[in-house]
């Protein structure tokens, strides 16, 4: 299993669904489409969506070279 952190390409608003897909080896449009499906569901998932987007770290850019 990858890494949790937000990828840096693939990004729709947070980058939480494409981390979450690239953890468990999913696509992250069926992430989006399981997110989506679960907030029509009572409880706190959005809330918890914002809490990773916050936790969770961004992926390192990878360094310049310099001259």
């Amino acid at each position: 299993m990858a890494a949790l952190v937000r990828p840096r390409e693939g990004r729709m608003i947070g980058g939480v669904c494409a981390a979450l897909a690239r953890r468990f080896g999913t696509s992250a449009g069926t992430m989006r489409v399981v997110f989506l499906a679960s907030c029509l569901l009572p409880g706190p998932q959005f809330l918890l969506y914002l809490a990773l987007w916050m936790l969770l770290p961004s992926e390192k850019s990878p360094a310049a070279t310099a001259w």
